[in-house]
């Protein structure tokens, strides 16, 4: 029996073409992303480029705090306020897990120490407080730290006669697992509103999808100017808890910043792409 390999009878000749098979090259991952409001397959950088906004149907993507920052305030002029301030655990709460390693995990999650950054910057080269609510953090609920970030933003705002924005992502209202410590704080950043208004600060209040809750039931409703992104979700309880609670068919599009404004809760529906501006517009109009 021979040793030799069996080779074919034809070689191929040099510059001869050939049918050989070739891998598929797949689609890498995360190129491109579903649309939540039309279903579109969108192009991930262009809705990237367009600030979290599909360019089929205008819906707002989630955005973090820190592409707000990037979106709302001049390129690095931000300076942040009370960073290192974290949460206790007064009450020991545990759910499915204890408070703290909830806290824990949201931090190793978005890379926040809580659900509010605060700071200073400039919009359009206008000195500006500015805050902004994540609501990757425990669904950007107000819990004592964020009372206690807001309210001195507030003061430091009031103190050095600063224009004050805050953004408001907040989907969780006061937070439960801080209790009574939670309720206080909208009492708490109200009072320092009060007391900004009183000393003829200018408050503008940002409002995205979602802000619910103690939020929305305390500083979020109580700017001078409130813009608020289209579609975005405002109110108190939600519409599935509030239907379930009173059983009757709600209005169409209730609690959406389109009917907000139809019923003159807000000012103006303002598109990401153009917040910047017109927080610089208000600022300008009112003199500050």
């Amino acid at each position: 029996m021979s040793n030799q390999l069996n080779e074919p009878s034809v070689k191929p000749e040099l510059g001869e073409n050939f049918d050989i098979p070739k891998r598929k090259r797949g689609v890498p991952e995360g190129l491109w992303i579903r649309c939540p409001g039309c279903q579109s397959t969108i192009f991930r950088k262009e809705a990237e480029r367009r600030m979290g906004v599909c360019p089929e149907c205008d819906y707002h993507w989630y955005v973090t705090a820190q592409q707000r920052i990037e979106q709302v305030l001049d390129s690095g002029t931000f300076e942040e306020w009370d960073a290192d301030l974290v949460p206790s655990d007064p009450l020991t709460f545990a759910d499915r897990k204890s408070y703290p390693e909830r806290v824990f995990d949201d931090q190793q999650l978005t890379g926040l120490k809580e659900a509010a950054v605060t700071g200073l910057g400039r919009v359009r080269a206008r000195r500006v407080a500015f805050a902004v609510t994540d609501s990757r953090f425990i669904m950007g609920s107000m819990g004592s730290v964020v009372g206690e970030k807001l309210t001195r933003a507030i003061e430091r705002a009031e103190e050095q006669t600063l224009p004050l924005i805050i953004i408001s992502g907040s989907g969780g209202g006061a937070r439960m697992h801080e209790g009574i410590f939670s309720l206080m704080q909208m009492a708490k950043v109200s009072a320092a509103l009060a007391r900004y208004d009183k000393a003829g600060g200018l408050f503008i209040s940002v409002l995205t999808n979602p802000t619910m809750g103690g939020v929305a039931a305390s500083f979020a409703s109580l700017g001078d100017v409130i813009f608020a992104e289209p579609k975005a979700l405002i109110g108190f309880a939600g519409p599935r808890t509030i239907k379930a609670t009173i059983r009757i068919e709600l209005p169409k599009g209730f609690q959406t910043s389109e009917f907000l404004l139809e019923h003159g809760f807000i000012d103006r529906i303002v598109t990401r792409q153009n917040l910047k501006t017109e927080i610089a517009k208000a600022i300008d109009y009112c003199g500050k």
